[in-house]
């Protein structure tokens, strides 16, 4: 009780609707409505989704849950939280994973994040009427390529997200994300309306739900593992952080069920609105990152309002990227403003100021001609570097480890009690399903995972 009583000051989340609203707009950004859409074109539509549904049942939302009570049960930043839960120092490796992992997501997200800024004023300056594919590609390739034109809608897209943050946790994120996600979920069914008219489209829906086991490999199932993670915002600290704002009275499992059901939801959405248009057009599913800058300017330049429909479609996608540097950022901003003593004010603007120095090298090395494509960390760009590594490994770890840490060192009554909010909830039977999965399931479908990625089976 004494960790409750001296966190009383700290700032929370209003009402329930506003918990379930900022842990949504912390899972719903660019994962959705861009890495979605075109992992699900490379790895062969239905087969891929069901793969990732699978992860989110058995993996995803265990580790959500426990991130969650982490958060409520210490209402402490990512790695307070764990120093407040064990005496233990190994385990306070899952909170400076999360922290690492929050920057290393920062640095590659937020050039994307600048991409769909940019795009959001070329539509309104109507570079996309009547263009071909190759004048797409030639406008994507400005765009990432530089050196300028990315750096400087990066530093937008930082400047925007810090600026919000700035307003704190009430002010700033709760009066945010209550007031967008309402609509990016108009804009997005708008967008799915028009582009399932399209002739075609069907050919689009059956990519997307055609079931192929034949085409599951190793590496689908990673890349369904580290999306998943990635999309719900596992293993980065972001649920532990939100968490710690949460009231004493939320349901952590409807929340959880809620989040992960509309974030699919919003990624179905996604994949609605892109895959039809992309079939209509005889265009390529496998395009790669750039399928979301290139196909979809693409199609509604060629259909009627289309240049109202880009506009947008590119400010839901800029509402989305927004909310969820929002929730990443808040994870390092809350690490030092708690544990280095910093003022917020001060601790938004070192964030912001990190992000850029190691964000600029990713928006530099984004495609095969940019400036810093030539060097490489480990075979990679600095902008696969980042989303390697933090997606597939530092996510997945992350996860694996805070499984192990709820399941295994923390006694089964502090948890039952954190879950049922002591007594108040009827939930006995979802926390021994829960308690089971934790311990038995999640972990072991995690080390199989990487066990396979490092060649041992």
């Amino acid at each position: 009780m004494k960790d409750r009583k001296n966190s009383s000051e700290r700032e929370r989340f209003s009402t329930g609707l506003a918990v379930f609203f900022a842990t949504l707009s912390s899972t719903v950004g660019l994962g959705n409505i861009w890495k979605f859409p075109y992992l699900t074109g490379k790895y062969g539509g239905g087969a891929f989704l069901i793969i990732y549904f699978l992860c989110v049942v058995f993996v995803a939302l265990p580790v959500m849950i426990s991130e969650m009570f982490i958060g409520r049960k210490t209402r402490k930043n990512a790695i307070g939280a764990i120093k407040a839960l064990t005496g233990r120092r190994f385990w306070k490796i899952i909170g400076y994973m999360g922290i690492l992992s929050a920057f290393f997501i920062l640095f590659f997200y937020s050039a994307v994040a600048g991409w769909v800024y940019s795009y959001i004023f070329k539509a309104i300056a109507g570079q996309f009427g009547g263009a071909s594919m190759e004048r797409m590609g030639d406008i994507f390739g400005k765009t990432v390529t530089g050196p300028l034109p990315p750096i400087i809608w990066q530093i937008v897209a930082i400047v925007v997200v810090s600026t919000i943050l700035l307003f704190g946790v009430k002010k700033g994120i709760e009066r945010i994300t209550k007031l967008l996600m309402p609509v990016l979920l108009i804009l997005i069914i708008i967008c799915d309306i028009r582009a399932l008219s399209l002739p075609g489209a069907m050919d689009g829906i059956r990519f997307l739900f055609k079931v192929d086991f034949s085409m599951v490999t190793k590496e689908i199932v990673l890349m369904a593992l580290g999306l998943s993670f990635f999309k719900l915002s596992l293993g980065m600290g972001t649920i532990i952080t939100y968490g710690s704002y949460f009231t004493q009275d939320n349901n952590m499992f409807a929340t959880s069920g809620k989040v992960a059901l509309s974030d699919t939801i919003v990624s179905l959405l996604a994949g609605l609105a892109i895959f039809p248009a992309v079939f209509s057009f005889g265009l390529k599913p496998e395009q790669g990152p750039g399928l979301l800058f290139m196909t979809i300017p693409l199609v509604f330049s060629k259909i009627p309002l289309g240049g109202l429909l880009v506009v947008l479609f590119f400010i839901l996608t800029a509402i989305a990227a927004t909310t969820a540097m929002m929730s990443i950022f808040e994870v390092v901003i809350t690490f030092i403003s708690e544990e280095k003593k910093i003022p917020r004010r001060k601790a938004v603007i070192i964030t912001a100021v990190v992000v850029m120095l190691f964000g600029f090298p990713a928006a530099l090395s984004a495609n095969n001609v940019s400036l810093l494509s030539n060097v490489k960390l480990f075979g990679n760009t600095f902008f696969n570097f980042f989303d390697s590594v933090s997606s597939n490994i530092l996510l997945p770890l992350g996860g694996l480890l805070i499984v192990l840490f709820v399941g295994y060192f923390q006694h089964r009554q502090v948890v039952r009690d954190e879950l049922s909010n002591y007594g108040a909830l009827n939930n006995r039977g979802l926390i021994k399903i829960y308690l089971f999965l934790l311990r038995y399931i999640t972990p072991l479908l995690l080390v199989i995972v990487f066990l396979s990625m490092v060649g041992i089976i």
